[in-house]
């Protein structure tokens, strides 16, 4: 017996009647219902986009410049249920199809089962980077946009996350395919805040208080020039280390999510104007040579 009855019943009307008989006998019911099932398919997607487009409206804070952690929870969603809404609209769409002509799809779903457990025992690291992935969905440990260092090996920018794999950007523009169960360890260093910790070393003829004003003064001006970027002043710590051509000083700022480095090169180019203008010396290393004139067994000069 023929696996495909219906279908093979169906190929053997037509090539008997052709296909006017064809059409005029099912072939248009048929049709109709495979239409029906693509809009249902199209509307589907189209509610799945809708949805996730409202969300993010709803999260957004009108400012372009920073991206808040709803967005980016927002953006990463929206991008995982759009995959798996078209996996899943394409898989129902075929079977809907194949059991429109007459092809028993009840054995095919067994089967798939079937296949899936043995796909799940051959294929066991994908099924640990599908696992993997939808925890770290589900715990919100990171999003799209956000700055990670994965396993102390890889940093730079989420520019997208799927259920198998996360893809990272990094400084010099390269993309990183990291699968999910590979990642063991995720530093984030753009939840929510980050700080800049900038370390200015000063000569020890200058009063330290003398310089901690003049850091503070800097600090509050780059806080009122770009508020988008600093959120509190800078904090002068204090003296962290004393070296052999000065004092270590040691300071942190509060920033934007991923803004800690524009802030630390911003606010060493100023610290370096303020400290010229007020006579402030940044010490380098030097070396004096001590010239001796004469006979050096008599040490006469």
């Amino acid at each position: 017996m023929h696996p495909f009855p219906g279908l093979v019943s169906i190929l053997l009307a037509e090539g008997n009647s052709g296909p006017s008989a064809w059409l005029g006998n099912s072939g248009w019911s048929r049709l109709a219902h495979l239409l029906l099932v693509a809009a249902a398919c199209f509307a589907l997607l189209g509610a799945v986009k809708l949805v996730t487009r409202a969300v993010r409206r709803a999260v957004d804070d009108g400012n372009a410049e920073v991206t808040s952690e709803a967005e980016r929870r927002a953006e990463t969603l929206g991008a995982v249920l759009a995959n798996a809404s078209r996996v899943l609209v394409i898989a129902f769409f075929l079977l809907m199809t194949l059991q429109e002509f007459g092809v028993n799809i009840g054995p095919l779903v067994a089967g798939a089962g079937v296949a899936g457990v043995a796909l799940g025992f051959g294929a066991q690291s994908l099924v640990k980077d599908v696992i993997s992935g939808f925890f770290l969905l589900l715990e919100n440990q990171f999003g799209v946009g956000d700055i990670i260092n994965v396993d102390d090996k890889n940093i730079g920018t989420v520019e997208r996350m799927t259920l198998r794999i996360t893809q990272l950007r990094d400084a010099e523009g390269r993309a990183h395919f990291i699968p999910n169960g590979s990642i063991v360890r995720v530093i984030v260093l753009s939840k929510d805040f980050a700080r800049a910790l900038v370390e200015v070393e000063v000569g020890y003829e200058t009063e330290p208080d003398v310089v901690f004003q003049v850091i503070q003064t800097v600090g509050a001006q780059l806080q009122k020039d770009r508020p988008d970027w600093v959120i509190e002043s800078t904090d002068v710590k204090g003296i962290e280390a004393l070296t052999q051509t000065g004092y270590l000083v040691r300071t942190l700022t509060k920033t934007a999510p991923g803004a800690q480095w524009d802030v630390a090169r911003e606010l060493r180019r100023r610290i370096l104007q303020a400290f010229r203008e007020a006579d402030i010396e940044i010490p380098y290393p030097q070396r004096i040579v001590h010239h001796r004139h004469g006979d050096p067994k008599t040490g006469d000069s």
